[in-house]
């Protein structure tokens, strides 16, 4: 196999699993709010596990470490085996933007849990209902990107 069919594969391999990552971000971030079981979803059969907090929370954080490991892999990819005629898009831009402070509110949340961590209770709204708006904001700017077939980077 020539190495660009390997390149290939790996794109898609690693796409697969940057949607895989999402999805289960997604399903877990609003599964710790009581929406599945409140909205009878959680009562589909092989969906319960939605309605159950300390497993949605678990699948939540796993699947932030393994997206934010993915991410520190592309980045230091882009940055020092890339060739330098690849550049990122404005629609990547802004998807890298989303992303990052999804990352960092989502950080701070998870210092907030910590034991003698203490946050006020504004400080606390204010970085849930960040999370939440930045993720629905990526999730809606991601379709748009999807739709119109934007992609994060080009080449040069």
């Amino acid at each position: 196999m020539n190495k660009s069919n390997l390149e290939i594969r790996n794109n898609h391999l690693l796409t697969y699993g940057y949607v895989m990552l999402i999805l289960f971000l997604t399903l877990s971030g609003f599964g710790q709010m009581p929406i599945f079981k409140r909205y009878y979803v959680a009562d589909i059969p092989g969906f319960g596990w939605l309605a159950e907090f300390f497993v949605t929370h678990y699948i939540h954080y796993l699947a932030a470490i393994l997206f934010l490991a993915v991410a520190a892999y592309l980045i230091a990819d882009y940055l020092l085996t890339t060739n330098r005629n690849i550049r990122v898009t404005p629609s990547g831009q802004l998807r890298i933007g989303l992303l990052t402070g999804i990352a960092l509110t989502g950080g701070l949340l998870v210092v907030r849990n910590l034991s003698g961590t203490r946050f006020s209770s504004g400080l606390i709204i204010f970085l849930d209902i960040s999370h939440l708006g930045l993720v629905i904001l990526f999730l809606g700017v991601s379709l748009v990107c999807l739709l119109l077939k934007k992609r994060w980077t080009k080449r040069l």
